[in-house]
């Protein structure tokens, strides 16, 4: 039986825990309530599931998800894109110190940042480094034994580029913006993950929880929620994995961050400008040993940011939309949680078959963005309105700043 509560939805019955739904307002497709039915029947989810208002269908698990779990982790309620997130840092700069035509400053940071993908990935890759900076070899090196150890258990993992995708942006969703708040301050802010490393990660364990499954003769509604139990040496290994490529995201961000700042300086498209704030920079897709409701539990956030009272998040919108800069107010019923976006309400393929050009260059009008085909994907129109996304988790976290993007840089 489905239930309104003040804040959120309750989708319940009696097959298992109870799903809390901060979707007042928003789209909630049937494909997502689907998936989260058939994942909070599992036996050890604590409590119950929290999903986020940009919640859509996934592969695998739900995106928008917070899922509390004692005694075993579902590796693809995180996904392949273990530790992906957000950073953004507020400039001194000024909007009235940026010039009237951007595209050298989009530029700049197209040619400092390895950003898409070509070569199907292979030696060409235009999204890879042929030589890392020194700085990257050096952040490698702080990375290099955990990675050793990984791929001493698992070879497969090691099958393809690391240091190589160590400060690059990747493809889809992700994307480097200069935006502007609502005081005219600008910001620089980024959208990656553990590129690579992390999706090779992220496929072998989904593949091995499910190879258990079998050989333990466990049956489930969806083969995607096999799950890993805690005590296992597959449990072990996928944790400690896990850890190593949130690692691997952070310093990726931080590297495009610092690079794509040592370009603009160097441009001669700006003034000369600092960092006025600490850069704030968080996971959406990761696991995290947390307390909640009187136990320790695993809390797996699949497209969502941990919220706690006073922890700084991000929330972008699409190409065209604003972004928010946010501090969490701690709602224990979500697990200190909040979305990590607007969300999609279609498909890629659908926005491609239903968007034109010119819907897309409408929509991202005095945007310096792609305006191509291969983008429209990604058009504004293809994600839910990120006013409504922030109205319904208004009781999750409160906006500290506003942010709309002027620059846009996609892979």
């Amino acid at each position: 039986m489905d239930r309104m509560n003040a804040n959120y939805e309750v989708l319940s019955d009696e097959s298992g825990r109870p799903i809390k739904a901060w979707t007042v307002g928003v789209p909630f497709e049937d494909e997502a309530k689907k998936q989260l039915r058939n994942l909070r029947g599992l036996p050890f989810i604590h409590k119950w599931v929290a999903v986020m208002p940009d919640v859509h269908r996934g592969y695998g698990a739900t995106v928008g998800s917070v899922v509390p779990t004692v005694g075993a982790v579902v590796p693809a309620a995180v996904g392949v894109d273990i530790g992906c997130g957000m950073i953004a840092v507020r400039t001194t700069l000024r909007a009235d110190q940026l010039p009237d035509s951007l595209r050298g400053v989009r530029s700049a940071i197209e040619a400092a940042v390895p950003h898409g993908r070509t070569d199907n990935g292979g030696r060409n890759d235009r999204g890879a480094w042929k030589d890392s900076p020194v700085t990257h070899t050096s952040a490698w090196a702080r990375l290099a034994e955990g990675y050793a150890q990984i791929v001493a258990k698992h070879p497969r993992i090691g099958r393809g580029p690391e240091l190589a995708h160590l400060g690059t942006l990747g493809t889809g969703n992700h994307f480097i913006e200069l935006c502007v708040d609502e005081s005219d301050g600008v910001w620089l802010m980024l959208h990656s993950g553990s590129r690579g490393v992390g999706n090779r990660i992220g496929s072998h364990f989904i593949e091995l929880a499910k190879e258990d499954m079998q050989r333990f003769f466990i049956h489930l509604p969806d083969a995607d929620l096999a799950y890993l139990p805690e005590g296992t040496e597959h449990f072990h290994d996928y944790v400690f994995a896990v850890s190593w490529a949130q690692d691997f995201a952070a310093m990726n961000r931080e590297l495009m961050l610092h690079s794509a700042v040592e370009a603009l300086k160097a441009s001669g498209e700006l003034p000369p400008f600092e960092l006025s704030e600490s850069a704030v920079n968080c996971h959406h897709n990761y696991i995290s040993r947390e307390h909640h409701f009187g136990k320790n539990c695993f809390v797996t956030r699949k497209g969502a940011v941990r919220a706690r009272e006073g922890d700084m998040g991000i929330i972008p919108g699409s190409m065209g939309a604003r972004s928010y800069i946010v501090r969490g107010k701690g709602n224990a019923d979500a697990f200190h949680s909040c979305s990590h976006g607007a969300g999609r309400v279609m498909s890629r393929e659908a926005a491609k078959k239903r968007f034109t050009l010119e819907d897309h260059a409408k929509a991202t009008e005095g945007v310096e963005c792609r305006k191509d085909v291969d983008v429209i994907d990604e058009t504004p129109a293809a994600y839910k309105p990120i006013d409504a996304v922030m109205a319904a988790q208004a009781d999750l976290v409160e906006v500290v700043h506003t942010l709309k993007q002027v620059v846009c840089v996609k892979g």
